[in-house]
């Protein structure tokens, strides 16, 4: 609620509105939330934990990993979730991770019933949108190493608690490299 009060005002009753159409679920360490082919069901805001989102790259059999969701964050296939398509990736919880879920029909009913979370959502989208708009634009702009350090600047957070071979897949860098960024830059 707090999340959503940032951007929307609720009633109190919208609050008790609200509450019905969400679920919690807890995954282990390791466990899916959602697999390569299967039809994304929920969308899902990380209460606490953290989760990867990624793909196996066919030639080299390698993960390659397109974001990570931590507290107060959302992990969903928007495209697979929108369209009840199968998802072309996978999101797994790297540590214990506790979740508010809401499936797709009932996301449905509650924009129909609460339509001031439209403008909610929009902003979260937005966010997510620009997120991916800068990456793509860091990607091919930015060395390994710069990349590195805005991550690090930007995300203090997970580049705490996430394994560093996991941040070097998501830059697009070997986990090596990513060590003598580190040594270089005397972050061990």
């Amino acid at each position: 609620m707090e999340h959503i009060s940032r951007h929307i005002r609720l009633t109190e009753e919208d609050v008790v509105l609200f509450d019905t159409f969400w679920t919690t679920k807890t995954l282990r360490k390791g466990e899916y939330l959602l697999r390569n082919g299967e039809v994304c069901r929920t969308d899902n805001y990380v209460i606490s934990g953290t989760l990867k989102a990624f793909y196996i790259n066919a030639d080299s059999g390698d993960e390659e990993i397109l974001y990570f969701a931590i507290d107060d964050w959302w992990a969903t296939d928007i495209d697979s979730f929108r369209k009840q398509k199968p998802s072309i990736y996978n999101i797994q919880a790297l540590e214990r991770t506790e979740l508010l879920q809401i499936n797709f029909h009932a996301f449905q009913r509650m924009l129909e019933q609460m339509p001031k979370l439209e403008r909610y959502f929009r902003i979260i989208l937005e966010g997510y949108l620009g997120t991916l708009q800068r990456r793509l634009v860091f990607n091919n702009v930015y060395d390994a190493e710069y990349r590195y350090l805005d991550f690090v600047r930007t995300y203090p957070e997970m580049a705490a608690k996430i394994p560093q071979y996991l941040i070097a897949s998501y830059l697009g860098i070997s986990a090596e490299f990513l060590s003598r960024i580190r040594r270089k830059n005397n972050l061990h």
